[in-house]
């Protein structure tokens, strides 16, 4: 052990490295349904840190890593966020606004109460929260390790409690979910008589239930593109394409009957294809848009982002990483390719420009000081400005030739490879004082780590099932996001198997962030000063 410790000490690159490598070992390590996942990462460099004390981690690698996590978050839910701050969104970001200051209110009051330091009080309300952005903030303002080990003791609670609570609220509740509807669906029609006042294509679409669309038309044994000027006549064939079932049926009882695979089984004239998405300039252009040259003419049919099926409308803005179905000529299959891109290697890049400006702007934003009457100046830090900016870009999308999104597995494997840094990091650094304080005080702080963290959890879920009537799945992506960690929504996703428990957790989760960020360094101004 001795051996080792000093060859840590030599190297603390390698305590890193092996913090992140036996961290993410021991995070899937499954225990009737709960694991740590990347948060092990902080208690495997806690453990490093307490055998080798010299293997600190200089520089600014966690700033790093933590810049890097917050800024593929911003990106991501930047524009489901800014949607959540209208409509129901506003209470849903109201109550877990509630609940974060009422649980940062009970962590000072106990924390004063039992004697407990202001840093390691602040610490344990970040770790109760699981945010690695308010620990940072606890760390600038108050100094030491004391955030830190505070952060650590009660980390997993801060994990294991909102699990706990969504399992008992569930069983009380009990609630029921209907099958998550498809949102594509295609069927073929014969026409036998068209509606008065309706000769072409043009005519049709306005006629046509909401969420249906005219794909192709057949004519005459041979297959088209439904150009708006194309005349119709009773029998021929359209392919449509719908975000319901139903409307299949509907569109078919006003212009005929459904006859299956009329148009499908003859590929001479089109083809249908599918085209990954890899060409950057495509990055939030909507398909009515699309710079498609006049020598190919192709119809979008079909959009499958990440693991959803969508309906093509004029106004959808095309990602990299989208496969679009398309029906094109069979001698312009290769043009369109390279229109696309068709590359799946495109999932792993992105704009190392957008992303270090994104950066820039957001460490700059995060130095500007927000001066507060009787209390002092706080900042967003590198808590908050980077995250605020990446909302934001995550909203725009796009600002002239620079694109700001990036694909989703380039996103997860930035952001996920920035927090393992920034918890490799505390915990290493923080390894020995960790050991000595747990020994000593290590009780007291699990007990205010606890009322922490139940105080947000009872408070939403209580609030929000008894007073508001939230429907259960946005109730358990509400308390996700105030809590935070991505452990608890995706166990709330299993919970409430709709889609709605990830687009509250999306809404809430920034607001909440920044709300705790602020917070702490209000707190430690008026108590440390």
């Amino acid at each position: 052990m001795a051996i080792l410790a000093e060859v840590l000490a030599a190297q603390p690159i390698l305590a890193l490295f092996l913090a992140v490598a036996l961290g993410y070992a021991v995070g899937q390590i499954n225990i009737f349904g709960f694991s740590l996942g990347i948060g092990a990462v902080l208690f495997v460099g806690l453990a490093i840190g307490a055998i080798a004390p010299k293997a600190q981690i200089a520089g600014p690698i966690g700033l790093i890593g933590l810049t890097m996590f917050l800024y593929g978050i911003g990106i991501l839910y930047g524009g489901q966020f800014f949607e959540g701050l209208s409509g129901p969104g506003r209470k849903y970001n109201l109550l877990a606004f509630v609940a974060v200051l009422a649980s940062l209110v009970v962590a000072l009051a106990l924390g004063k109460l039992l004697g407990i330091d202001i840093g390691q009080t602040l610490g344990v309300f970040a770790g109760s929260m699981t945010s690695t952005p308010t620990l940072q903030a606890a760390l600038d303002l108050i100094g030491g390790t004391a955030s830190s080990i505070g952060y650590s003791v009660s980390y997993p609670l801060g994990v294991i409690g909102p699990i706990l609570c969504f399992y008992l609220m569930t069983r009380a509740v009990q609630p029921t979910f209907p099958p998550e509807p498809a949102r594509f669906h295609m069927g073929e029609i014969t026409i036998d008589h068209l509606p008065e006042g309706v000769s072409t294509v043009g005519d049709l679409r306005d006629l046509l239930p909401a969420g249906v669309q005219v794909s192709g038309v057949r004519q005459d044994h041979r297959n088209s593109l439904p150009d708006d000027s194309v005349a119709l006549r009773a029998g021929d064939g359209l392919l449509i394409v719908a975000d319901r079932q139903a409307a299949i049926g509907e569109a078919a009882a006003v212009l005929g009957r459904l006859d299956p695979n009329r148009l499908g089984k003859d590929r001479s004239d089109l083809s249908y294809q599918r085209f990954f998405v890899s060409n950057a300039q495509l990055t939030a252009t909507t398909l009515s848009n699309l710079p498609v040259p006049a020598d190919i003419p192709f119809h979008v049919i079909h959009v499958r982002r990440y693991d959803v099926d969508l309906v093509p409308s004029p106004d959808l803005m095309l990602e990299v990483g989208d496969r679009v179905g398309v029906l094109v000529p069979v001698d312009r299959i290769r043009a369109a390719r390279t229109l696309f891109g068709d590359t799946v290697k495109a999932t792993a890049e992105f704009s190392y420009i957008s992303v270090g400006l994104g950066m820039v702007l957001g460490v700059l934003l995060g130095l500007v000081p927000i001066p507060l009457p009787g209390v002092g100046t706080v900042t967003l830090g590198i808590g908050g400005g980077p995250l605020i900016v990446a909302l934001v870009a995550g909203r725009l999308r796009r600002t002239g030739p620079i694109a700001w999104v990036m694909p989703l597995p380039a996103n997860i494997v930035l952001r996920n490879f920035g927090l393992t840094l920034f918890l490799a990091t505390v915990g290493i650094n923080s390894g020995q004082a960790f050991l000595t304080t747990v020994m000593q005080t290590g009780p007291i702080l699990l007990l205010v780590g606890a009322a922490v963290v139940l105080t947000a959890i009872f408070a939403i879920l209580l609030v929000g099932h008894v007073i508001l009537r939230l429907p259960f799945d946005d109730l358990l992506g509400v308390a996700s996001g105030a809590t935070g960690n991505p452990a608890i929504v995706v166990y709330a996703a299993r919970m409430a198997p709709t889609e709605r428990t990830n687009v509250a957790y999306a809404m809430i989760f920034p607001s909440a962030t920044i709300v705790k960020v602020i917070g702490v360094q209000i707190a430690g101004l008026v108590l440390a000063g």
